[in-house]
C-alpha cells in the first residue's frame, strides 16, 4: 500500500511541476494576468479539472512560480556580500553571479521582472515578501562589515534594498542583452559595477 501511495505521490508532483513549467514557458510571451488555466493544461495534456487538484487558480500557481524563481537565490544574494575580500572585489563577484543566473534561468527572471508591477496582487505580495526577505538577509551581512560600525539598523537595510534593487535592475539588462552581442553583455556589467561602486562610496561618506 505505501508502494503505491509513494507513486501516486511521485506522479502528482510530477504532473504539479509540469503545470508549472507550462506556465513559465507560456508566460515567455504574454503576463500572468492574462493567463488561462485551460492553456496550461493543454500544454501539458491533462483535463481542465486537473488544475485544481494542484492550485486554486492561476495567481496561486503564480505564487509558487515566485517562490520556485525567487526561493532558491538566497544563497547566492548573501554570498554576494559576504565579508569576503574588498568592496570591489564582492561587487565583481555579485555581478558575475547575477550574469551566470540569468543565463541559467532567463524565463525565471522575465517572469520576476514582467509580474513585480503586474496586474495580480498576490504574486505581486509574494515578489516585495521575497524581496524584504533578501533585503534582512543582506543587512545582517552588511552589519559584518567593519565600515558598519556605528550604522543603524534603519540605515543598514536601506542599503541593503539599494544592493538588491540594483541586484533586479541588473538582472533585467542581462536579460535584454542576451539575444545582443558580446559587447552588449559587456556593457551592462560595466555599467552594474559603476552603480555598485557607487552606492558603495556613498555607503563610505553617509552620515546622519
Amino acid at each position: 500500500m505505501s508502494h503505491t501511495l509513494g507513486i501516486r505521490q511521485a506522479q502528482k508532483q510530477k504532473t504539479r511541476q509540469a503545470l508549472l513549467d507550462a506556465a513559465l514557458g507560456l508566460l515567455e510571451e504574454q503576463s500572468l494576468s492574462s493567463l488561462g488555466l485551460r492553456e496550461v493544461t493543454r500544454a501539458v495534456g491533462v483535463a481542465p479539472t486537473a488544475f485544481y487538484r494542484h492550485f486554486r487558480s492561476t495567481a496561486d500557481l503564480g505564487v509558487e512560480l515566485v517562490e520556485e524563481a525567487l526561493g532558491s537565490l538566497h544563497p547566492m544574494i548573501e554570498s554576494t556580500v559576504s565579508a569576503t575580500g574588498d568592496s570591489d572585489d564582492r561587487i565583481e563577484r555579485a555581478v558575475g553571479l547575477i550574469a551566470r543566473h540569468v543565463d541559467a534561468y532567463p524565463a525565471h527572471v522575465r517572469f520576476i521582472a514582467r509580474e513585480r508591477h503586474g496586474g495580480v496582487q498576490p504574486v505581486r505580495e509574494a515578489i516585495r515578501r521575497q524581496l524584504a526577505r533578501f533585503a534582512e538577509e543582506v543587512k545582517v551581512a552588511l552589519a559584518e562589515h567593519p565600515e558598519s560600525a556605528g550604522w543603524s539598523e534603519e540605515d543598514l537595510l536601506m542599503l541593503a534594498g539599494l544592493y538588491v534593487d540594483q541586484m533586479l535592475v541588473t538582472a533585467s539588462q542581462f536579460l535584454e542583452a542576451m539575444e545582443g552581442a558580446a559587447e552588449d553583455r559587456e556593457r551592462v556589467a560595466r555599467l552594474a559595477v559603476q552603480r555598485m561602486r557607487l552606492i558603495s562610496i556613498g555607503r563610505h561618506h553617509w552620515k546622519e
